[in-house]
């Protein structure tokens, strides 16, 4: 008996466990004046259990933090391809891709360690060094270029926000809402990128790219200060994990792990078919619209608006009912068909018209990492949580480096010239592609076989029920992730004083 409550507590600890249902906390989440002042205000079209009294952590402190940081960087879009030519001239695209290599493949490296050792000692610390330095090289910038993107490189080993905010979004939220609180965070990343690549753009026309940096490094300060001052921690002591171990930190050790059973293998080979295009995709597409399509500075930035908008609807009404009526499995699937008709457009599409018609199925796709990690939330067990979602986390970061690489690469095979340089006059005119954005085309192809592994996820299951080496005790924590705890029952609170 002293076992079986042992383990009820220690589930409480791992960052994306279905909590408990606890009937007498049901609120809706505050908007930002609520949530500094701690009264509890409705929300259109959300409704979460969270507790509201003053100083408690809320989905609306994880937002805040994820909107400041993608804004900042935002921003630097325009700019960063400026430096980008003027540091590497024509080669911008392939340095680019290994720069996020490195930083990609140190993330991967370090999300595990990061999300174990955040169950031991909170959310907030690791909350704020994750946002510090990925932050900290956007004043290099243009400080010094050559520090600006060595500082990239190495800022992989803490660029992991997703991944503790996500763990901070987990504790304070039960299992039948986590998809919708997942879904407005990435909704919420959607939402930075509506606007702030047009700003960045605007100011740096109007002024000049000096001050783009300034104000995406003073949005990055107000970031880090707005953690450290005012977001609470979300983990209480009293339900935190006390034991480590560094082969839990140990990615491949992980790997090793996660193939043992073939649920967690399959949804981390999912994720990576599905990621490594979009991540490719992200590094040059603007550019792709301009070279290729021909969009001017205006018709991208309505685009990125259009398609953010979209997302954001799509990531919280839309996702919020497709979870409600056809379950996680499906809108996972239905997600990554949408990629694929997207994908394809994008590659064969050489019309104005036909991106801004992809670019509506894009944000349709926009669904399918916050119906990933609810799948995860809902399936794995309580020793493989952390573990499990820190490695999807490792694995975009690692696509995030792969992606475009790879897309540069293909695009220098298909004679796709992506650079922004001018070519002589007397050089002759560059071989036409026999697609305009053969890269999109690959990756339909890999999203494709991404759908083939998804099919064969199993939607009700529990991941540790796959072990063959559970033992009675790992059996009795899994019992007690399905059996809901009364309000009779001494259970500490999740949201305390005290903080992705």
């Amino acid at each position: 008996m002293e076992r079986a409550q042992k383990h009820r507590h220690t589930r409480l600890c791992s960052p994306f466990l279905p909590l408990p249902v606890l009937k007498h906390r049901q609120h809706q989440p505050p908007g930002p004046c609520e949530m500094l002042c701690g009264d509890s205000a409705p929300t259109a079209g959300l409704s979460m259990s969270v507790r509201r009294p003053r100083g408690r952590a809320t989905v609306t402190h994880a937002v805040i933090v994820i909107f400041l940081e993608f804004f900042a960087w935002g921003l630097l879009t325009t700019p960063m391809l400026t430096v980008l030519n003027e540091t590497f001239l024509q080669h911008m695209f392939l340095m680019n891709g290994l720069i996020q290599g490195v930083k990609g493949f140190l993330s991967f490296l370090s999300a595990p360690l990061i999300g174990a050792l955040s169950d031991i000692w909170g959310r907030k610390s690791f909350l704020l060094i994750t946002v510090f330095f990925t932050c900290a090289p956007i004043p290099f910038m243009r400080l010094n270029p050559w520090w600006y993107f060595a500082l990239i490189s190495v800022s992989g080993i803490f660029s992991v926000t997703f991944s503790v905010i996500f763990a901070y979004v987990a504790d304070i939220t039960e299992e039948h809402e986590r998809s919708t609180a997942y879904g407005l965070v990435s909704a919420t990343f959607a939402a930075s990128l509506v606007t702030s690549p047009a700003i960045g753009a605007f100011l740096s026309q109007r002024f000049d790219d000096s001050v783009v940096v300034l104000v995406a490094t003073v949005i990055a300060v107000l970031d880090i200060a707005f953690v450290f001052f005012l977001v609470p921690e979300s983990l209480p002591e009293k339900i935190r994990s006390t034991e480590f171990s560094w082969q839990q930190a140990d990615p491949f050790n992980s790997l090793r792990r996660v193939g043992q059973d073939p649920t967690v293998l399959l949804i981390c080979v999912t994720v990576f078919l599905s990621y490594l295009p979009e991540a490719g995709q992200y590094s040059s597409f603007f550019l792709y619209l301009k070279q290729e399509i021909h969009f001017t500075p205006a018709a991208i930035a309505a685009f990125i608006a259009m398609v953010g908008i979209l997302s954001i609807i799509a990531q919280t009404v839309l996702l919020s009912v497709l979870m409600r009526t056809i379950g996680n499995k499906k809108t996972v699937l239905l997600g990554l068909f949408f990629q694929i008709i997207q994908l394809i457009w994008y590659g064969v599409g050489s019309q104005p018209w036909m991106i801004w018609a992809a670019g509506t199925i894009a944000a349709l796709s926009s669904i399918t990492f916050p119906a990933v990690s609810a799948l995860v939330s809902h399936c794995a067990s309580a020793e493989q949580q952390g573990v499990v979602q820190g490695m999807i986390t490792g694995i975009r970061g690692l696509c995030n480096g792969l992606g475009p690489a790879l897309y540069g690469f293909i695009f220098f095979l298909f004679n796709v010239e992506l650079s922004d340089v001018e070519q002589p006059a007397l050089s002759p005119p560059p071989e036409t592609p026999l697609v305009p954005g053969p890269p999109f085309l690959i990756g339909s192809g890999l999203v494709f076989v991404a759908v083939c592994v998804a099919f064969f996820i199993p939607e009700n299951h529990k991941l540790s029920d796959a072990a063959k080496s559970g033992t009675a005790a790992h059996a009795q924590n899994v019992s007690a992730l399905a059996t809901p705890v009364s309000d009779t029952e001494d259970i500490e609170p999740l949201l305390q004083d005290t903080v992705m």
